[in-house]
């Protein structure tokens, strides 16, 4: 059996825990089940994760009082894709049999599919039919591509404002919107209320299952993913604000704070479509972290920075958490790592060995510095890669021991947007700029002050842009000869009728690392 077949039989009985699939003849038949009263298909569909023959295709049932009674039971559903927009060229179908275990959550792993092409699909349950999706493969690992345009987006807090990002984004020609974490807020906030969370905040199996629902009810998302695949990360709303491995702000005991981060990540599998769910024998444990190729043209990773990290450096004794520190010396220890021993290992092995000309990355937070400079030394807050220096030298260093080129960073959680170089030594300009990037504003999410950015800009010349009072998302065009990144903006907060306009251009030149204005 060959590795690629290997891996593919991994990642099938990887998801066989959560999912059972069984092709069968595209035969145009919906699935024997229940004549439904409400519409089960109300949170929509989705796609992600494509590769030149796969994708990965997802919806979930939803159950209205008047369908209640079928809520116990496990149902089938039928998923067809097909080549053409009006639905006249089926290619395959499955039939997939899910139950209340998993939410009567579906994933489906579309195999046999060609390279480089748009197929749409769609979803059956006894009477009901969802919405068509659109999604594609990526293009076969050799050929010669000429564009890869990405929608990057993070920080949707559903409370501080509308989805107009999404909005345009499924409107937008793309090949993959680009996710970078905090996909729901665990938390609320009732200064900045532009619609309000319901219920209480989640640390159950269905509190975060509730949760996922509300968000996944906004017709601006939904819309945005019917409309593209989807390339996905996490932060830490997902499960709690400010978690590290297994420790939260709340110093919860290690193993209670496992059960809810378990929880939180099989509510997280259920709504997105992704491949593998949680380990079976180790819930609280699930891999994000990811790598794919767009030919010949770029390489991208997914990394996961919150499941395998270090605790923060220099905790408050009496919470866990983030905070800002001054003079501590436990960020000198070198073992230190945002991503864990071994996921640094993967990517960086992975980095060296790539031969495409752009490497991209996705990962959930702002890499360049930007800490303060203070009578007692730089102040650090301890949550960002600055609370991991040399977890961060050690990835720029291996770059630039390597001589890589075309090393494009994208990141998200700071809700501003932000045009830096990337250096071995933070803001000391004898040391060469190694890579490049680039770090989306929230769609939703409230940013800084504009007082305490302008003091950060001023402390961090590397940083060659960067505003947090408007939301959006960033348009990352990707070309053989360069990468353009278009930060497209509407002020805070973003209402149902506010328009998307570009704040600002930034490009990379292949060949030449660092960002300059276009």
């Amino acid at each position: 059996m060959k590795r690629r077949d290997l891996h593919r039989l991994a990642l099938s009985l990887a998801l066989s825990a959560w999912a059972g699939i069984a092709p069968v003849q595209a035969a145009g038949r919906r699935p024997v089940g229940p004549l439904w009263q409400g519409f089960p298909f109300a949170l929509g569909v989705a796609s992600g994760q494509p590769r030149s023959d796969s994708v990965v295709l997802w919806t979930r049932l939803v159950f209205s009082e008047a369908d209640l009674p079928q809520q116990a039971q496990a149902q089938t559903v039928l998923c067809e894709v097909f080549a053409d927009e009006a639905l006249r060229q089926p290619v395959r179908d499955w039939l997939v049999e899910t139950d209340a275990r998993r939410a009567h959550s579906v994933h489906v792993i579309a195999t046999g599919l060609q390279p480089g092409r748009h197929y749409w699909y769609r979803f059956s349950c006894g009477s009901a039919q969802s919405v068509v999706g659109r999604t594609r493969t990526s293009p076969a690992e050799g050929e010669r591509v000429e564009r890869l345009r990405i929608a990057q987006a993070s920080c949707q807090h559903f409370e501080q404002g509308y989805y107009v990002a999404h909005r345009e984004m499924a409107q937008r020609d793309l090949d993959f919107v680009l996710f970078l974490g905090d996909y729901i807020y665990e938390s609320s906030n009732p200064k900045y209320l532009v619609r309000k969370h319901q219920g209480v905040v989640p640390r159950t199996l269905e509190q975060y299952r509730a949760r996922h629902a509300q968000y996944k009810g906004d017709a601006d998302l939904r819309a945005c993913h019917a409309a593209h695949p989807w390339v996905m990360t996490w932060d830490d709303h997902e499960v709690t604000n400010d978690y590290a491995n297994d420790l939260e702000p709340d110093y919860s005991d290690p193993a209670v704070f496992l059960r809810r981060r378990a929880a939180a990540y099989q509510a997280y599998f259920e709504h997105m479509p992704v491949r593998i769910g949680p380990e079976p024998a180790a819930p609280h444990q699930m891999r994000i972290h990811d790598r794919m190729v767009w030919g010949q043209l770029a390489e991208v990773w997914t990394l996961d920075c919150r499941q395998y990290r270090d605790h923060q450096a220099c905790l408050d004794p009496n919470r866990g958490g983030a905070r800002v520190v001054v003079g501590c010396d436990a960020l000198q220890d070198a073992s230190r790592s945002m991503l864990g021993q071994a996921q640094e290992a993967w990517f960086m092995q992975g980095l060296l060995a790539s031969t495409r000309r752009w490497k991209v990355v996705g990962q959930s937070t702002q890499i360049s510095s930007s800490s303060l400079a203070t009578p007692l030394g730089r102040s650090t807050f301890n949550d960002a890669w600055d609370g991991y220096p040399l977890g961060r030298e050690r990835l720029l260093s291996g770059i630039a021991q390597a001589g890589l080129q075309d090393v494009l960073m994208l990141g998200g959680d700071v809700h501003m947007n932000v045009a830096a170089q990337l250096r071995v030594k933070p803001n000391d300009e004898r040391s060469p700029v190694v890579a490049s990037e680039i770090v989306t504003t929230s769609v939703s999410s409230r940013g800084m002050s504009e007082t305490l950015l302008a003091t950060i800009r001023d402390n961090n010349p590397d940083i060659r842009h960067a505003r947090s009072d408007e939301r959006g998302y960033t348009l990352v065009d990707i070309r053989p000869q360069g990468v353009s990144a278009t930060f497209r903006a509407t002020p805070h907060p973003a209402q149902t009728d506010s328009a998307l306009r570009d704040q600002a251009r930034y490009e990379v030149l292949a060949g030449r690392a660092g960002v300059q204005a276009a």
